[in-house]
């Protein structure tokens, strides 16, 4: 299974999302962000070398840390250096050896979110309840519809009380599962780690396993059909 984290907006948590899904699909996260990197990065060879030609996919995944990381390089130079359009093999090189990838799409409509889209089976949106990033997801949903990566869920990220799920559930047309605003959540990505790591049994914690579960059966039903 190759799953896509995106968001059209900025900002509204998807690398902690892609990292959470990461260690609940016992997957490994490819950050695809490839100019704002935002997971924490090895001393190894990185997704820039790869891009580049200059490593394998599988030697560039880390698997030191409580979530296999194919990080992404940090710099600019790193960026232009690569060619984008290897990020399908080298997405489908790390499934093959490892069954499951998440892939940390940037945010955006350009070609580098494509890509990311392009490799998945299934997509889940981050967004956040704002009018304004609901209207950047539904440009998102839109292109992922037009590669073909069905849109298994939906993260409404960073909720207070009476989250507007199903408003945003009509909007977008997939389950959406809301993930409140906890410290513990941005404590546990600080440290690389998912927040079930810290605290098991926190609501945060379970709302990522419902994000995964709703992932799961998504692309089992994709994969009936198919």
């Amino acid at each position: 299974m190759i799953l896509a984290v995106a968001g059209g907006k900025g900002g509204v948590g998807k690398s902690t999302v892609a990292l959470e899904l990461g260690a609940q699909l016992d997957a490994v996260v490819v950050d695809a962000d490839l100019a704002m990197a935002d997971l924490a990065a090895g001393r190894g060879p990185d997704l820039h070398d790869v891009l580049a030609g200059r490593a394998d996919p599988l030697e560039a995944v880390c698997e030191e840390g409580p979530v296999a990381l194919l990080p992404c390089g940090r710099t600019l130079a790193g960026a232009r250096a690569g060619d984008v359009t290897r990020l399908v093999s080298a997405v489908e090189a790390v499934e093959e050896t490892y069954g499951s990838v998440v892939v940390d799409c940037p945010a955006g409509m350009a070609a580098d979110v494509g890509m990311g889209l392009l490799a998945a089976d299934a997509a889940v949106l981050v967004t956040a309840p704002r009018e304004f990033a609901l209207a950047d997801a539904l440009r998102t949903r839109a292109l992922a519809s037009e590669l073909d990566a069905g849109l298994a869920a939906v993260a409404l990220n960073r909720t207070g009380e009476n989250p507007p799920t199903a408003e945003v559930r009509r909007a977008l047309g997939a389950p959406v599962v809301s993930i409140p605003d906890d410290d513990r959540v941005a404590r546990a990505h600080r440290n690389g780690s998912p927040v079930a790591a810290l605290a098991p049994e926190s609501r945060p914690a379970d709302r990522f396993r419902d994000l995964a579960e709703e992932s799961r059966l998504a692309f089992d039903s994709r994969s009936s059909v198919r």
